[in-house]
């Protein structure tokens, strides 16, 4: 399964995009602060992306509230580099009906992995990753993500308190 231990909470790295698609401005993690932020990492050629990853991007997308939760997409392409470039990638993109932002990983100098992708530590796609309201990574998972136990991560993350109310709280006292 490959989900992080929620012992090792750290604060999400920096997304690293060449590219924004669906979005009319470049979009930072600092946009999202106070909402839960679910991103999915996908590949275009990946038979798993398509029929379940991106699915389940877009129905938590349509479930959620944008007050409360945002889902944007990581286009994070570690293979078949010639077939998954930005026009072919619209082209799927409106096909699959995806309307998030969806961002397209930036490269470093070796060409090999995608910068967002070894920052997260993902192992491959379809990964999903879950950022609590303090943007701090909550869950990291590669492979099929049940849609149960999705949610029920979203909802549980929405309770909790966030470090700011916390604080207030402790100020009353």
């Amino acid at each position: 399964m490959g989900e992080t231990d929620m012992a090792e909470l750290k604060q999400a790295p920096k997304l690293q995009i060449s590219q924004w698609l669906n979005s009319d401005k470049d979009l930072s993690l600092d946009d999202f602060k106070g909402k839960v932020v679910v991103i999915e990492a996908f590949q275009m050629l990946c038979p798993s992306c398509g029929s379940h990853g991106l699915p389940q991007a877009m129905k938590i997308r349509k479930i959620f509230s944008p007050d409360d939760v945002v889902v944007i997409g990581i286009h994070t392409v570690f293979e078949h580099h010639d077939e998954q470039g930005t026009e072919p990638l619209k082209t799927f993109l409106k096909d699959k009906d995806v309307t998030f932002p969806v961002g397209i990983d930036a490269f470093g100098e070796d060409k090999r992995l995608p910068l967002t992708m070894k920052a997260y530590g993902l192992r491959g796609t379809p990964s999903q990753i879950i950022l609590d309201r303090d943007g701090m990574v909550r869950k990291v998972h590669f492979g099929i993500a049940d849609d149960m136990i999705t949610g029920a991560e979203i909802v549980s993350l929405l309770y909790q308190p966030t470090k700011a109310q916390i604080e207030a709280q402790a100020a009353k006292s």
